[in-house]
């Protein structure tokens, strides 16, 4: 009932706070020869929120409780070893490390094919069916005998969900203009924080199911998430939409005229809501633009501190701050939901005031801030206070280093590469995520501290240089000395600039 009703606040806010943006959006030309520009529909303004309200539940409401229970079902590791896993599975030496890490071999392999392949079969079938067949997998997890078994189903779970999050990144920047696609993706990704923070207390109640068939409460872990996740991949099914531009007839939930004005507005923002026909050769020149790379790193410096924390810090807290297990399980929860709140206002303070680079830069100085305190500080309750300060700002930007590569490149098939690229970065954050805090160096684990401060202070540095580049492009581009981001088709937006 908690998360129903801060998704329900979240949607409220983020209506109110479009209501100004929706009528700027449908106003100008149309990019493209005998395009209906959004303004010829004839919507008034309140029946344009009213559409963009059907399309935030339909679509961010279910990508977003998808996504929680993908969270959960790669992360509930660090719950599962303290509930017993470690002991029967004799998880010694590097063993829990490597269970961690190979995950994310397969989970950044498969994922560049991915956002070729949602475009191919529509995501009601591509994001449906692994879903389904990664729960499957989840639910095997309960009955190993041999950590050896547990790596190898982690490299199956890698393989399924590799599809899912480039997709979904993918599927709600078609959908929405630069400026409103901020607070969705928070709302999406929200929503996941929500089931982060309420996974260890979850976790903790399926804990006392321990002797319940003669299986201990670790196992129960993964066969409940695993069937949890089996039956909301089967409502994904019925639930998901196409990209805006599809043919598929599931468009129940919007009428034809209504989807021509969502495609409408779309390309009055950027001129880019129609693909072109796929080609290897421009799917892969997106990679010649050292920018995309940027983005890339910027979520490789971003998901190291979120997988480090979303793997140990139920271990930090009991081994570093004094806590009982079953305290730790639950002081997880606290974090996380400050995490949404932090999340959530500056994605709004983004979209209102049409930055990115400043929200990317206040979130890192949170986990700058928090780390050392998080590390150093002798007292628990103060360290603790780090954990809300780290987690915050990692979390959130998440969803603000999406919204940043988003806004700042055009063209569908670009689009496609780039948020391949920028999740399989993501991927590679994990496999480092699961290694900063070694075994070796608890109770303290000060070499995971100094990575996680080194990958943040990064970012920053990061985020400056392409502030400063953007800023010199769209001058010149003011000037009518060089066009910027040409998409698929190779024509360029001439009212385009890049957001910094």
């Amino acid at each position: 009932m908690a998360s129903s009703s801060q998704e329900k606040v979240s949607f409220e806010n983020v209506e109110a706070a479009d209501s100004d943006h929706i009528g700027n959006a449908t106003k100008g030309a149309v990019v493209g020869s005998g395009a209906l520009a959004a303004d010829d529909f004839g919507f008034s303004p309140a029946e344009q929120r009213k559409i963009i309200r059907q399309v935030d539940r339909r679509l961010v409401l279910t990508v977003g409780a998808m996504y929680c229970i993908s969270l959960m079902d790669r992360t509930n590791l660090g719950a599962a070893n303290i509930a017993g896993m470690g002991v029967d599975l004799v998880l010694i030496e590097n063993r829990y490390s490597i269970v961690s890490l190979v995950f994310f071999i397969t989970y950044v392999l498969f994922q560049p094919p991915s956002t070729v392949i949602v475009r191919k079969i529509g995501p009601r079938i591509h994001l449906a069916a692994i879903t389904i067949l990664w729960g499957s997998c989840m639910i095997g997890m309960g009955f190993v005998n041999h950590w050896g078994q547990l790596a190898g189903l982690r490299v199956l779970l890698g393989f399924l969900e590799a599809g899912f999050f480039p997709s979904c990144v993918y599927l709600l920047s078609t959908w929405y203009t630069r400026y409103e696609v901020g607070k969705r993706n928070s709302v999406f990704y929200l929503v996941g924080c929500v089931a982060s923070a309420f996974a260890g207390i979850l976790a903790y109640g399926l804990m006392q199911m321990a002797g319940l068939a003669g299986l201990n409460g670790w196992r129960w872990i993964f066969i409940i998430e695993g069937i949890i996740t089996v039956l909301l991949g089967i409502a994904g099914y019925w639930l998901l939409v196409d990209f805006p531009d599809a043919t598929r007839k599931n468009w129940s939930f919007l009428g034809a005229r209504e989807r021509e004005w969502v495609c409408a507005r779309v390309n009055a923002d950027r001129g880019d809501v129609k693909p072109q026909p796929f080609s290897l050769a421009k799917y892969l020149r997106a990679g010649m633009d050292i920018k995309v790379w940027a983005y890339a790193m910027i979520f490789f410096n971003t998901t190291t501190v979120t997988y480090a924390l979303a793997y140990f810090l139920p271990l930090i807290l009991t081994e570093n701050m004094g806590f009982s297990i079953g305290a730790s399980q639950c002081l997880v929860a606290p974090p996380y939901a400050f995490a949404g709140i932090v999340m959530f206002a500056t994605a709004w303070a983004g979209d209102r005031y049409r930055i990115r680079g400043p929200i990317v830069a206040f979130n890192c100085l949170l986990c700058i801030i928090g780390l050392p305190l998080m590390g150093f500080h002798s007292k628990a309750a103060v360290r603790y206070f780090g954990v809300f300060l780290v987690t915050a700002g990692a979390n959130a930007n998440v969803p603000a280093a999406m919204s940043y590569q988003a806004n700042n490149i055009r063209g569908q098939w670009k689009r496609a590469f780039c948020s391949a690229t920028f999740v399989s970065f993501g991927g590679i954050g994990g496999i480092a995520g699961s290694l900063v805090f070694r075994n070796q160096d608890k109770p303290g684990y000060k070499p995971g501290l100094y990575a996680c401060i080194a990958t943040t202070l990064l970012t920053l540095v990061i985020v400056g240089l392409l502030s400063l580049e953007f800023r010199r492009l769209n001058k010149k581009a003011d000037r009518g000395e060089v066009p910027l981001e040409c998409d698929s088709d190779d024509t360029y937006e001439p009212g385009f600039r890049y957001t910094y």
